[in-house]
């Protein structure tokens, strides 16, 4: 298991757990350089984070709270946002009062331990974990290693289009990602190809059946159906139709030379679409092409990694 993860997936683990058991596995843990995880507690008035160990106090100074605060790039609110939240840091030095020890940490030496030794080894193509932090418009914001977000285009998350990324994803969700560019550690993310081509998709169907989808659009020549985040169908239009609800649809027919799905709707609901966390066809390993459209269609789509 890489020693990089998302902020919050080493917490409950049994090596978390018993590196901060006592003093003497989270002094041989300092030595080590290893990064932990815990949850902050408290943020005060200077902005220092307090995190809850379970054999001493833990603090976390305001210039090690994050990757650039030191150096004023970035801004506080990075710091106060972890509370209540897994942290992650390493361990820089021990102190001794009469009210007791305290761990001195630093989750900004965390960071840049992750930024120099994962981050700045990623290449193009590269499959990797990550955790969806924020959602915004344009795109999903994702922590690919101790807290280091990277983004995610709207468009670079499904080939079925839609208005807003949480109709795909919610805030926690651990999700897989491929490496779209990396330009002076700043990572952006592509999805849709780790989803399945357009054939891999459409094997999951059979002509006769009838099953759910979501109306992602309403044209006047039709209404599009999302089947799979990766695959889409055209039916015919029925009054009261809305973007974003569910439809029992009939699939008509399915032919792969023009990737098109031809459906009938036979009922629609009012109940909005929950995002369930993908179910993907590629969870690791490098990408160097990835060819959505079947062999037997004139169309070519596909997406290059270079």
């Amino acid at each position: 298991m890489t020693a990089f993860l998302p902020e919050g997936k080493r917490i409950d683990t049994a090596e978390n757990s018993n590196a901060l058991s006592s003093y003497e596995n989270m002094r041989a843990a300092m030595e080590r350089g290893d990064i932990l995880e815990a949850r902050a507690v408290l943020c005060d008035h200077d902005h220092n984070l307090k995190v809850d160990l379970p054999c001493m106090r833990g603090v976390i100074p305001r210039e090690e709270g994050a990757l650039g605060i030191r150096e004023g790039s970035v801004r506080d609110i990075a710091v106060i946002s972890r509370v209540g939240r897994a942290v992650c840091f390493v361990i820089k030095e021990f102190i001794r009062r009469e009210n007791g020890m305290t761990a001195v940490l630093s989750r900004a030496d965390a960071q840049q331990q992750c930024a120099r030794q994962y981050i700045g080894g990623l290449h193009v193509g590269d499959v990797i974990p990550a955790r969806i932090t924020h959602l915004e418009p344009f795109g999903a914001f994702c922590d690919i290693g101790c807290g280091l977000v990277a983004l995610m285009p709207i468009d670079a998350i499904s080939v079925s289009r839609i208005e807003h990324p949480d109709e795909r994803f919610s805030v926690g969700m651990d999700i897989y990602a491929v490496v779209k560019s990396v330009t002076d550690n700043r990572v952006t993310l592509s999805h849709k190809e780790l989803l399945g081509t357009w054939a891999e998709n459409a094997a999951r169907f059979a002509v006769g059946e009838t099953v759910t989808g979501v109306i992602r659009s309403i044209e006047n020549y039709g209404a599009f159906v999302e089947l799979m985040p990766n695959l889409a169908g055209l039916a015919e239009l029925r009054d009261n139709l809305r973007v974003g609800d569910t439809a029992a649809v009939y699939i008509k027919s399915i032919i792969p030379q023009k990737m098109k799905i031809k459906l009938i709707i036979i009922d629609h609901f009012g109940e909005p679409h929950v995002p369930a966390v993908p179910d993907y066809f590629i969870t690791s390993g490098h990408i160097e092409c990835f060819t959505y459209s079947p062999p037997e269609s004139n169309r070519l789509i596909e997406t290059i990694f270079r």
